[in-house]
């Protein structure tokens, strides 16, 4: 099964869309685990720079690169912060556009729990008021968004180490 073309496009060899790919282009900016794993971590609330390094397991340089890419692309941007007695830094937060990623990495985790987990999947997403299971579809009908914001994360009792 497969998606199909206008009339117009359906000669492949006729036409090309090149480096204009909008998928080629976001595999380009999350090219790297880690910088996936960085935009992972900043929905699941981590700001500070060393929580990034702790949590995803990788090193600082690796992290610190992950950060300037996204920050380059406009998906986290820097907020900084002081605690009493020391010295000013930078938290990092998503942008519009990085909070646009939310159904991008849903849907990967989503797609990730289905066929690449043996058992059930250590996490499960769920809106915060009702506990009912987010999902993403493709649908043209309109849905409303849910801010991740709106989304709790949850260990699932199921899961087995």
């Amino acid at each position: 099964m497969a998606m199909e073309f206008e009339e117009r496009l359906r000669d492949r060899e006729k036409w090309s869309i090149g480096d204009g790919c909008s998928a080629a282009r976001v595999l380009d900016l999350l090219s790297t685990k880690t910088v996936f794993l960085v935009v992972r971590e900043c929905f699941y609330g981590t700001t500070r720079f060393e929580d990034f390094v702790t949590r995803i397991g990788t090193s600082a340089p690796a992290v610190s690169r992950a950060l300037k890419q996204l920050e380059s692309a406009r998906i986290v941007t820097r907020v900084p912060y002081q605690e009493p007695g020391k010295r000013a830094r930078d938290e990092y937060r998503l942008t519009e556009a990085g909070e646009d990623l939310l159904p991008v990495f849903l849907s990967l985790m989503q797609w990730g729990d289905k066929h690449l987990q043996d058992d059930n999947p250590p996490l499960s997403f769920v809106e915060a008021e009702t506990g009912r299971a987010m999902g993403v579809r493709v649908t043209a009908d309109p849905a409303p968004e849910t801010a991740s914001d709106d989304i709790e994360i949850r260990l699932n009792p199921a899961w087995r180490r």
